[in-house]
């Protein structure tokens, strides 16, 4: 569950980017972070190993504005994609909110999303999570493959191969062009994250159900993302 920290009047939480290595994790974040430039005020960071574009995590925090004098601020992590590093991944799940998979709509990926997806679950079951439970959405990416020619996955098979039990949102997109890129962050904060997080804050009594307003933080969102 999220992060309440009543000294700074901030509610912090924490949505991973998951998926098959070089399915576009990575350049899911790197579009956020250009695209909203002038409301983050720290780097990205980034780090790079040979034969993964990512080793630990992207760690990109911005806020979405302040309802009734307390921030709330979002944390977004990408997990590295390669099997080798499922120690790391473990790690970055903790204290995990939300999910956003990224898929790979490449018809070669199609092994490596079904094995991801599992990781996935084995992972959270760590932290007794259920992929059942937490908030998640999926996105099949590399939808722009299309127009060079490149076979790819049809949406139904994806959607039987990956959401077919899950039953949760789902988008084609293109990271590298930005389209849909931003419709899972979207989605996953207005239906699901922040109406958990509001749930922890009621029950451990800060702040007030009064001060804290579900559909204040969706407006604030809506206005801060359009």
């Amino acid at each position: 569950m999220a992060f309440v920290n009543l000294k700074n009047k901030e509610i912090q939480v924490k949505i991973v980017y998951y998926g098959p290595g070089r399915g576009g994790k990575t350049t899911n974040l790197e579009y956020i972070y250009k695209k909203f430039r002038k409301r983050i005020n720290t780097e990205m960071v980034t780090v790079k190993t040979h034969g993964d574009r990512t080793l630990f995590f992207d760690f990109l925090p911005f806020d979405i504005g302040v309802i009734n004098g307390y921030d709330v601020k979002i944390q977004l992590y990408t997990v590295p994609g390669q099997v080798k590093y499922n120690a790391t991944r473990r790690l970055v799940l903790r204290g995990v909110d939300g999910i956003v998979f990224v898929a790979d709509s490449m018809a070669v990926r199609r092994e490596k999303n079904i094995l991801s997806l599992k990781n996935l679950q084995e992972n959270l079951a760590n932290y007794k999570k259920s992929i059942f439970r937490i908030p998640c959405v999926i996105q099949y990416n590399k939808a722009d493959l299309l127009e060079q020619g490149i076979p790819l996955l049809p949406l139904d098979l994806l959607e039987k191969d990956l959401n077919s039990q899950l039953k949760r949102p789902s988008f084609s997109a293109s990271a590298l062009k930005g389209t849909n890129g931003r419709q899972p962050l979207h989605q996953i904060l207005q239906n699901g994250f922040i109406a958990n997080q509001a749930q922890y804050v009621f029950q451990h009594g800060y702040p007030s159900r009064s001060s804290l307003n579900i559909n204040a933080v969706k407006i604030k969102f809506q206005t801060s993302y359009s």
